[in-house]
């Protein structure tokens, strides 16, 4: 039954993830009916929201940690999913029962459908209901597009966070990083304190000055916290270099997650002003992120002879982190299996990707995918080494027989083709 109802709900509401801006809906007048409807959960929420255009997931899944590791009954919503719909849903580190997503829906659906929700304003019901009715101390909710008409932007938060800002979504949020940043801080409220986790000269003025408008206390994570040493055996050190923590085993292994890191920190140490607790577990809640949240798909080692790595970055200011640490690594010969969605910018992350690889070009099972035939053409344009393959395990099969055990097999390019991957691993 509950197969048969998650078929209807995919056909049902348009999804963004999968078919792309046909499925946005701008503004918050229907997630507000919505939510009225199911008695206004959001109201009942203790919250922290979290924006971004990479990192967001790092941060949320990072702050659930820490909540959990204090005690606190702890929701988190995040999006997308890689291989169960339930991934977006989960209270201290479980995915949402099977059958409450029955319940809601048998309970609410006649009255959503003359609204035609989208599929994530309806995921943001689910989730908000979900966490009221199971009274979670505490909320952390990762924003799905944008920030200021985003579905989630009805919470009135403890703290916003805002991780980075680069290009993306342009046909949406606008042309501009300062556009951007505009929408992002959307989330910022009234009274409430802000985390931007990094400076950038065109974004923050854009956040001070809604800031200083919402009476808001601003902090830039960057400026307060440093990190030192590899992350699986770094020390933290605060804004007069004094040492926090060392020897800390940060297992989410990507360079980039030094970021998400500080912004993290910087989250804790606003919770523990607004939430005092008399125990300091930030190193726990680092070690165990895994293992509290479930957390997948970021820099995800899979196996380690021949070095098989996935990771979900898919837009220029992901995939420029993951292919810098990727050429930095010594290998016989790095093999990627890649894939893309249709509205990314392929024109500028396409000279991201290394010269010396050999690419097995491939195309996850949604609408948005780019054939894979389209996308290794473009990339050959320029000298890039490509084979075809119709589908993600056919290329990763190829890939991993031709490996050596000195070569790394990197998968990556977008969610999907790692959804793909870690749906058909856990499968076999």
């Amino acid at each position: 039954m509950y197969t048969t109802l998650l078929e209807e709900i995919f056909h049902a509401y348009p999804m963004y993830h999968k078919v792309g801006t046909s499925a946005y809906k701008e503004g918050l007048e229907n997630i507000e009916a919505l939510l009225q409807i199911v008695g206004n959960p959001e109201k009942k929420l203790k919250a922290v929201h979290i924006a971004g255009t990479n990192g967001k997931g790092s941060v949320a899944h990072l702050t659930a940690s820490y909540c959990q590791e204090r005690g606190l009954k702890t929701g988190l919503f995040t999006s997308p999913h890689l291989v169960d719909f339930r991934e977006r849903i989960r209270i201290n580190g479980a995915m949402i029962p099977e059958e409450k997503v029955l319940e809601f829906f048998q309970k609410f659906k006649p009255s959503f459908d003359n609204l035609e929700p989208s599929f994530f304003e309806m995921t943001t019901a689910l989730a908000f209901w979900y966490f009221a009715e199971q009274k979670t101390d505490i909320a952390i909710v990762e924003v799905g597009l944008g920030g200021r008409l985003d579905a989630t932007n009805v919470l009135q938060p403890l703290l916003s966070v805002i991780t980075n800002i680069t290009l993306e979504h342009t046909q949406l949020l606008g042309d501009t990083i300062a556009k951007i940043a505009f929408e992002k801080a959307g989330i910022i409220k009234q009274d409430t304190p802000a985390v931007i986790g990094e400076f950038h000269p065109e974004s923050f003025p854009v956040f001070t000055d809604i800031a200083n408008q919402k009476n808001a206390p601003l902090f830039l994570a960057q400026d307060n916290f440093t990190i030192e040493g590899p992350l699986s055996d770094c020390r933290i050190l605060d804004v007069e270099g004094h040492l926090l923590y060392e020897h800390v085993n940060m297992p989410l292994e990507g360079e980039y997650q030094r970021k998400n890191l500080t912004t993290f920190l910087q989250v804790v140490d606003i919770l523990q002003q607004i939430m005092p607790y008399d125990k300091d577990v930030t190193v726990q809640a680092i070690e165990h992120v895994a293992a509290n949240t479930g957390f997948r798909g970021r820099w995800q080692v899979l196996r380690r002879k021949p070095l098989t790595i996935c990771d979900v970055g898919h837009n220029v200011g992901g995939l420029s982190l993951t292919m810098r640490q990727l050429a930095a690594m010594p290998c016989r010969q790095l093999r990627i299996v890649f894939g893309m969605v249709s509205d990314k910018d392929i024109e500028h992350i396409l000279p991201l990707l290394p010269m010396e690889a050999q690419f097995y070009v491939c195309q996850a099972e949604i609408e948005r995918a780019i054939p894979a035939d389209e996308l290794a053409q473009r990339m050959e344009k320029i000298g890039l080494r490509c084979r075809t393959y119709p589908s993600v395990q056919e290329a990763f099969h190829a890939a991993e027989a031709d490996a050596a055990p000195d070569d790394i097999v990197f998968i990556g390019g977008s969610c999907f083709v790692v959804g793909d991957l870690l749906s058909h691993l856990s499968l076999s």
